[in-house]
């Protein structure tokens, strides 16, 4: 019966009542509405109109071959497992031995097979039902940790990282941090920064998947695994008790508040996908939005996210007092082309440590290259295998006694990719070429290049820009303009030029010329005027012998 059908009847059955109140005997009831004895018998007894009797079920051709099937799939439970029955395999000897050709087709068997086998292993005890126990999460005890993989346009390019996600049970407060890989490094880095965001650990039991970052291998069917051994010293500093979840999709649910809230949180921030410079600007975006999500309520609940958390925090454990070191060291011999090899992939390093050892660093989004304890180059980590990043200011020095190596270089590719190199750079360098020859004018490029160790980047670009227009191809001139930037931005104004004019060989009066003298500009700008007197000598012009008494005048030499 539809719901539009149960509505109008019980309409019907009050209509009826209501008539009988008014002194309508049982037959003037059925003329009245139109209806039988057995109708106006019912509404008299109750209100509310009983639920039809459903159609008998109708009888299907293979109830004959059920036993039958039953059976097989009994024996099922005792055989190998590579040597069980197939629905394909009982349709066949349906056919064969039970003559069920043309009563059965092989669909309804395979039907009746899915279902059916698995309620056989379940009443045997071979397989557990299917039903949740709901569960009670107390403050402060429980959490959950879990990896999930995202896409960002990293500098205009579609890549895709890695979320860590830690997720409080009781308060449903999640820490969330987008690294370059799914490594033993972006694992701890993940949960330090987590546990320092909620000020606190699980005093009880944090779940996990059987991840390589912590698992070395699964012992048999138990929970016993054998832990990596960096993992180990990892729990142990912070106090952590892992529990491993079951391999594979049996044990999702054993964490389904951190594999819900990994979708959630990619739902609902990184739709659209978020175009970024670097990931430390993305991760910093990611902080904002889990602090945000503290407002918000999760389901049903009657307080937020915030409002629970702030009853669990007290109820953590402290923090140790030192920092655990997430990153992880390696050794490697730089090759010959200033390049160490980490991970599959290769970084450049200053040319000056070719054949030489090198400490290196691999965090989860970066890696930081050591000579000693001197830091000496910092990359951004690759995210594919058998990639390679190289910084142009590695090879400089060598590029000054082969500049003819320069215009090929890989190095000069990236950076132009990167937006090191730009447009400007390249006008210079081919305004220098022309003036001063190929090899003069690359050389005077990689000394402009150099002035970016210590200057700012848009200065050295906005020196380039005004020495171009000056007709100013040297790095000089260049070295000159970039400094006269950074005065200006920081603060430093030329009182003692400012309002004259500087004229020069060559120049009308009143011209102020583009570039000046670099000497001209010190004097004037930074050293103030002497006013002390000039030094005198007629001191030490008394510790000379007088001429008067020579005592050797006249002698022969």
């Amino acid at each position: 019966m539809t719901r539009d059908a149960h509505t109008s009847r019980i309409d019907l059955y009050a209509a009826i009542r209501r008539d009988a109140k008014a002194g309508l005997s049982k037959r003037a009831l059925q003329r009245a509405h139109g209806v039988g004895y057995r109708t106006v018998a019912a509404a008299l007894e109750s209100a509310w109109p009983k639920e039809p009797k459903p159609p008998p079920k109708r009888g299907s051709r293979l109830d004959r071959f059920r036993e039958v099937i039953d059976g097989w799939l009994r024996d099922d439970l005792d055989a190998p497992r590579k040597q069980r029955h197939t629905a394909k395999r009982i349709f066949d000897r349906l056919l064969d031995k039970h003559d069920a050709a043309g009563l059965v087709s092989y669909g309804m068997v395979r039907e009746y097979v899915a279902v059916r086998r698995r309620e056989i292993r379940i009443e045997a005890g071979r397989e557990p039902a299917n039903t949740f126990i709901p569960q009670e999460h107390l403050p402060g005890r429980e959490a959950e940790v879990d990896f999930g993989e995202v896409a960002i346009r990293l500098r205009g390019e579609l890549v895709t990282c890695t979320l860590f996600s830690l997720r409080l049970s009781y308060s449903g407060k999640a820490v969330h941090r987008i690294s370059a890989s799914a490594g033993q490094e972006a694992f701890f880095e993940g949960h330090a920064h987590a546990l320092l965001v909620l000020g606190g650990v699980p005093i009880g039991q944090i779940r996990y998947d059987n991840l390589k970052a912590a698992v070395a291998s699964v012992i048999g069917f138990s929970r016993q695994r054998v832990e990596a051994d960096r993992w180990t010293a990892f729990r142990s500093h912070y106090g952590i008790e892992a529990f491993y979840c079951q391999p594979g999709i049996q044990g999702a649910h054993e964490k389904g508040g951190v594999e819900g809230q990994i979708g959630w949180f990619r739902r609902n921030h990184l739709v659209p996908v978020p175009e970024v410079d670097s990931l430390a600007e993305l991760n910093t975006m990611v902080d904002a939005w889990d602090e945000a999500d503290d407002a918000r309520r999760i389901g049903s609940r009657a307080r937020t996210v915030g409002e629970h958390f702030a009853t669990e925090q007290p109820l953590l454990a402290p923090l140790p007092t030192e920092a655990f070191a997430t990153g992880r060291w390696f050794t490697p011999r730089v090759d010959r082309y200033a390049q160490v090899t980490v991970r599959m992939n290769k970084y450049s390093v200053p040319a000056r440590m070719v054949g030489r050892q090198a400490r290196v660093l691999l965090n989860a989004s970066d890696l930081i290259v050591f000579d000693g304890k001197t830091e000496i180059a910092c990359h951004e980590r690759l995210m594919t295998k058998g990639a390679t990043r190289v910084d142009l200011d590695h090879y400089l020095e060598v590029l000054l006694r082969k500049p003819g190596a320069l215009p090929g270089a890989t190095a000069l590719e990236q950076a132009r990719a990167s937006g090191r190199f730009t447009l400007v750079h390249d006008a210079w360098w081919a305004a220098a070429c022309n003036a001063h020859g190929d090899s003069d004018g690359t050389r005077a490029l990689i000394e402009v290049l150099m002035l970016h160790r210590h200057l700012p980047h848009e200065h050295v670009v906005a020196g380039l820009a005004t020495a171009l227009r000056a007709g100013a191809l040297t790095a000089d001139a260049v070295a000159l303009e970039a400094r006269k930037h950074d005065d200006t931005e920081d603060g430093v104004a030329d009182d003692t030029t400012a309002g004259q004019s500087t004229t020069h060989p060559g120049a009308e009066v009143g011209e102020t010329p583009a570039v000046r003298s670099l000497t001209e500009r010190r004097l004037r700008a930074h050293i103030q005027a002497d006013t002390r007197p000039l030094p005198s000598l007629d001191k030490y012009d008394q510790l000379l012998p007088s001429r008067r008494h020579t005592p050797n005048e006249g002698a022969a030499p």
